[in-house]
């Protein structure tokens, strides 16, 4: 028995070629057949889900296209539809503008138009009231009583000269001319004589006073007393035989014309002052 096993054995392992057809050949191939086929099958689902990735990433690389140019398109609409959008804003402005314009022009010749009537009306009325109303005439300029060159105050003409002669022949000048040398008696007389004297270092003027006659006694050249007088304080002093009054004016601006009478020799070269009455002219 165990003869015919060790055959059996031998047997099998000397043949080379077995026949695989039968059931124990089929049974010892067994085990490798579906080692490989396991693997396979392994193998597949590896294959789907990279070829699954590969479609998914090829469709997101689509959208991401696709998206792309459709916002390009879009920004590109945005872009040209930008100047339009500018135009038709300038047009409005414009619009706007003229529109204005068009009321204020309206506007100002309508405040024309009243002007215009306003006017026509101030010039009914000026018609009118040239018609009712005498034309004014300005009052003529009074004629001064006294002749050129000489002064009015409250009836009398003065005269200023504008040379130098002695105290006689002043005298004699003013009688030639229908006067006298100024005879002067009240403050706003001898105000307005000083006043018309022009200023100086020192301006001296006869006017007609002396005491030749009488030390101290003045007389005008009328012949009439002097009562009270103009005189600079300390004058008159007879200094050296000082016996005609002269006033001065100065450029000291304390000075005033009620203290402004000296005495002084009769035979000084001095300007001198004229008067006479209005009547006399």
């Amino acid at each position: 028995m165990y003869a015919n096993r060790e055959g059996m054995h031998n047997n099998l392992i000397d043949e080379p070629d077995n026949d695989y057809s039968s059931p124990e050949v089929r049974y010892s191939v067994l085990p490798n057949a579906a080692g490989k086929r396991g693997k396979q099958f392994c193998q597949e689902p590896f294959k789907v889900a990279t070829a699954c990735l590969t479609s998914f990433c090829l469709i997101l690389l689509m959208i991401l296209v696709v998206t792309s140019i459709h916002s390009g398109n879009k920004g590109r609409s945005s872009d040209q539809d930008s100047p339009s959008s500018a135009s038709e804003t300038h047009m409005q402005t414009g619009c706007a503008n003229v529109t204005a314009l068009t009321e204020e022009l309206l506007t100002v010749k309508k405040e024309k138009r009243e002007l215009e009537r306003e006017r026509s009306q101030l010039k009914d009325k000026i018609t009118e009231l040239e018609a009712t109303t005498a034309p004014c005439t300005s009052p003529a300029p009074t004629k001064s009583p006294c002749p050129e060159d000489w002064k009015h105050f409250n009836g009398s003409c003065y005269f200023i000269s504008v040379t130098s002669r002695s105290w006689s022949d002043s005298q004699k000048y003013c009688k030639r001319n229908g006067g006298h040398l100024a005879i002067i008696h009240t403050p706003e007389e001898q105000t307005f004589i000083w006043n018309l004297l022009p200023r100086g270092y020192w301006n001296a003027y006869w006017f007609g006073i002396s005491d030749e006659k009488v030390e101290d006694d003045w007389y005008w050249v009328d012949g009439t007393k002097l009562v009270g007088g103009f005189w600079e304080d300390g004058e008159p002093n007879n200094h050296i035989n000082e016996d005609c009054g002269y006033m001065i004016k100065t450029d000291v601006l304390t000075r005033v014309a009620t203290k402004s009478w000296y005495d002084a020799p009769c035979y000084m070269s001095l300007p001198w002052i004229c008067e006479k009455t209005t009547e006399s002219t």
